[in-house]
């Protein structure tokens, strides 16, 4: 639920109010490519709703496509801190607990929940 909450949150920031979430994190504004993390956004927002209705291990794949991004784009936030980028979006709580520390979790309860199933 967590991941189709935020992705959606996340959505509407990128394709709605694009120039000042590009400001707060630090990016040049009128960019047209915040529109396709927007896309991105939007996409694991929906897989986190649909793994309330599609069962099986669906929700597994999603967990680990989610993970990649936003611990990708965590390292691009890390990179641009190097370079002397401190907006807030680029360093701040949305980097450290929407980025690193909840899909760390969402992770772990995963890898603890598959190891479960299988004795």
């Amino acid at each position: 639920m967590n991941i189709g909450v935020a992705g959606l949150y996340a959505f509407m920031g990128h394709a709605f109010l694009p120039n000042q979430v590009a400001e707060q994190i630090g990016w040049p504004t009128g960019s047209p490519f915040q529109f396709e993390i927007a896309i991105a956004n939007l996409s694991y927002g929906l897989l986190g709703f649909l793994c309330i209705f599609i069962r099986g291990k669906f929700w597994m794949a999603v967990v680990i496509g989610n993970c990649i991004f936003l611990w990708g784009a965590a390292y691009g936030h890390f990179v641009q801190m190097m370079k002397g980028d401190k907006s807030p979006y680029n360093t701040g709580i949305f980097l450290y607990a929407g980025d690193i520390v909840i899909p760390l979790l969402i992770f772990i309860l995963m890898f603890y929940y598959y190891h479960s199933q299988k004795k």
